[in-house]
């Protein structure tokens, strides 16, 4: 768990470092910055997130690389929706939805998937709906 801890948190100092660019495996892709409310916590989570843009709306997947638990980050917008979204170098205050419609979320999962491949590994590894979440302003 601290692995992944510290894995964040360079990437998340890169990219505030950086007006949101990061290099290594995500060198060149659309990563954003999603900071939640601890549900029991209270505390602020920031979570670096690869994302896909739908109009006005940015989507974001709850794969957790295909574990079979959800990400801690689904579990606290599902308690507060209310976030922080930092792209590039622009930062705002946004609500988190969970794409209920199944249509909806399986069309957004495949954008998510012919954009980064490693999505339709996620979704092999786990018996789990990855759920798809969108952002908005």
């Amino acid at each position: 768990m601290s692995e992944i801890l510290d894995w964040n948190k360079n990437v998340i100092a890169e990219f505030r470092a950086n007006g949101g660019k990061v290099g290594g495996q995500f060198e060149g892709g659309n990563l954003l910055l999603l900071t939640t409310t601890g549900a029991k916590s209270g505390q602020q989570r920031t979570s670096p997130l690869v994302y896909l843009e739908d109009g006005e709306r940015f989507v974001i997947a709850a794969s957790y690389a295909g574990s079979d638990q959800n990400p801690a980050w689904y579990h606290n917008i599902l308690a507060e929706p209310k976030v922080t979204v930092e792209v590039g170098e622009e930062k705002f205050e946004g609500t988190a939805a969970v794409v209920e419609d199944r249509a909806d979320r399986d069309a957004l999962y495949a954008k998510l998937i012919a954009m980064m491949p490693g999505f339709g590994d996620y979704e092999k590894k786990t018996k789990r709906l990855i759920p798809v979440v969108t952002l908005q302003r």
